[in-house]
This record gives structure tokens, sequence and C-alpha cells, in this order.
């Protein structure tokens, strides 16, 4: 006898299939923090939480000569600070507290941010010598790049004088001479430390500078060496330079809407097999922008772009992925700054005198809270 077998039934495309709502994050928006710098604004950085009782509390820089300082969590202004050096250019929040700004003065200068009060630390005036010179005579000695070494009791400071300079600032009294000092090639445009070891320069005439830092013994004497200097791969004057927070390349913007990943292979940084690229960016049709801002994702090593588009786009640099974009700002993005865990984005939306003088929109600052598939390497297909 055969089997009653019944032929399978043929699938209808008609058939319900039982699926799991699909739900989008909504994006979220940025907010803008309350009484923002009055003038073109240069940097942005978050304190680091062992230095404040809080983790969101952000310092700012700009063109009006005062350092700001918001709480990002209750989006209020905290303390404004006029440091006495002209325009500032530069800042840095070290790890052991207090905030240090480069002005166009030539002068570093402390802030203690529970007392309010300010301290010269050096100077890019006559060899580092203190008191500045008055303000006319400033630019061509303008601390223009600052930068916290992790783990040390250090600063460097870059200018356009094109001097490299280490302060210690346990020993600061207003006169000091500084730890170490390198000559650069030319005009110091943006700097970049990591490890408390190592820093970057990038100068006038696309040259790139890495300098090593080491400690000559007990803490107490520091030692500043040229190691590398080469062109930027790039065909356009650099406007910033990142380290990846591994230190095993950089990322390197343009003012020709470009950034490049290099690697550092000639003083044996192993780069895992990666070569070096460049990616197009900031551009709207055939308008080309210059790329401001870098800034890396502390947990996942992806970065942010901000250019004079008015636009912040986030990228897998190691696999060449572009991550997200966001709504575009009224001006120019002019600096970046993630928090501790990479949870938000500082945004300072700023004209930079791309287009010379004419009427532009306000100054401000956004907090963007990110999402992790804004900032996640996406999985490899």
């Amino acid at each position: 006898p055969t089997a009653n077998c019944q032929p399978p039934k043929e699938f209808s495309c008609r058939q319900k299939i039982r699926t799991k709502p699909l739900i989008m994050e909504q994006p979220p928006e940025s907010r803008p923090l309350p009484d923002p710098p009055t003038d073109g604004i240069t940097s942005l950085s978050y304190l680091p939480s062992a230095s404040s009782s809080s983790s969101s509390l952000l310092a700012s820089t700009s063109w009006d000569g005062a350092v700001r300082l918001h709480d990002t969590s209750a989006m209020s202004h905290v303390l404004k600070r006029n440091m006495e050096s002209g325009p500032l250019l530069s800042l840095a929040t070290p790890s052991g507290g207090g905030i240090f700004t480069g002005g166009m003065d030539g002068s570093v200068r402390s802030l203690d941010v529970e007392r309010n009060t300010s301290n010269i630390v050096g100077s890019h005036t006559r060899e580092g010598a203190s008191p500045p010179p008055p303000l006319g005579a400033e630019e061509r000695n303008a601390c223009s790049c600052l930068s916290a070494l992790d783990k040390t009791p250090v600063v460097a400071s870059a200018g356009w004088d094109s001097m490299f300079y280490l302060w210690d600032v346990r020993a600061a009294t207003g006169s000091s001479r500084p730890a170490a000092r390198v000559k650069l090639p030319g005009k110091a445009f943006s700097m970049d430390s990591v490890d408390g070891k190592r820093i970057v320069v990038a100068t006038a005439g696309r040259r790139t500078c890495i300098i090593d830092v080491r400690c000559a013994g007990d803490d107490v004497d520091y030692e500043a060496e040229l190691v590398l200097e080469r062109e930027s791969s790039l065909k356009y004057q650099t406007r910033v330079a990142r380290f990846f927070p591994a230190g095993k390349g950089l990322a390197v913007g343009s003012i020709e809407g470009r950034v490049a990943i290099e690697f550092l292979d000639e003083i044996g940084v192993d780069s895992g097999g990666k070569k070096k690229y460049a990616f197009k960016c900031h551009r709207v049709g055939d308008t080309v922008y210059p790329v401001n801002a870098i800034a890396f994702h502390p947990k996942y090593g992806t970065f942010a772009t901000g250019g004079c588009d008015g636009t912040v786009t986030t990228w897998d640099g190691l696999n060449k992925k572009k991550l997200s974009t966001l709504p575009k700002f009224a001006t120019s993005v002019a600096a970046l700054a993630f928090n501790h865990d990479g949870s938000e984005l500082a945004i300072a939306s700023s004209y930079t005198f791309e287009e010379g003088e004419r009427e532009h929109p306000r100054d401000e600052i956004f907090i963007r809270n990110m999402l992790d598939s804004e900032c996640k390497p996406k999985s490899k297909q």
C-alpha cells in the first residue's frame, strides 16, 4: 500500500509573516548652551572627570579673550574669565586639574577654576621669558596650540613663532623658563598628544612633526626631541591633525575638504598592515570647504569632522566608511569635542572668516547626544 502523502502546500505571498515592529531611533536634537562666546570660538575641551566633581564641565576659548565654563548636564553657564591675553587661540585641560590657554600675545596662562584666579605659566616671546609684550606686536608670537600631556605635570605649546615648548606647571611662576624647546619648520597650526609621550604638530609648509617627550629622571627634568618631520600627503595646507586614540596613526584635515589617514612606520609604529589613504569631505556641489576640526570617539576609535560647510560627519577611518552626518548648522563648525565616554559631542558653530568679513550668524556652542549607530564601527560585509 502506498502512503497517503499530501504534496507540500505552495507558499503564498499573501500569507502574513509575523515580525517584530521595526523601531527607529529618533536622532537627538542639538541643544544650544546659554551665554556663548561673543566672537569666533577657537577651542572646546571637556574637563577630565578626575579633575572636577562633574564630568560634564566644558571649557571654551574664543577671540573675545575669555574662558567660559559650561555644565552640559544642567545646560548652564558656570564661569567666565577674561585671561588678559588678547584673543585666545588654544586650550588644554590636564587630568591633574585646571585650564590652560594660549593667547594672541604669546602667553600660556593657567586658570584655577575653584578660585577663579589666573597665572602666567610662560610665553612665546623672547625665548619664553615673561611678561609678554603689549598687544600690537603679538601676532608673530601667538600661542596657537596647546596640549596637556597625560599623567605628567607638563603642558606643551606651539606658536606662530615656529617654536615648541614644554612647561612644567609645578614650577610655573610667571618668569619660568621652558623645560624644553624645539625649533619647528614653520608656524604651528594644530597639535595633539598621546600617552603623555608623543606629540604631533602640523605647521606651515604642509609639514607634519612628531616630537617625543622623555623624563630625564625623578619626574623633574623633561626633554623633547623631533623624531620625524615629513610633508603631509595632502596637497593643501593642513588645518587640523589628531592622533588615533592608541597612537597608531593620524587623521589630518586640510583646507581643501580632505582628510588623510596616515601612519608612522618611519619611527617604528606598527600600522598592522594598514596603508595611508585620503578621502574627500565637506563639499557641496563644486564648492570645497576647509576641514576645521577632528575629534575621536574615546570608546570606538571612530572620529567626527567639522567643516566650513556647517556640517558634522562621523567616520570609521580604519575601515574606510562614512557613518552619519548631523543636520547642518547655521555657519562653520570651528571646533569639536567628545565627552569622556563619547555619549555627547560639543559643537562650536562659529564663522571662521573663510569668506572674509561679512554678516554671519551668532557664535553658538551646541551639545548633541550621540547614538551608538552614529559612532560605532559597522561590521565588515
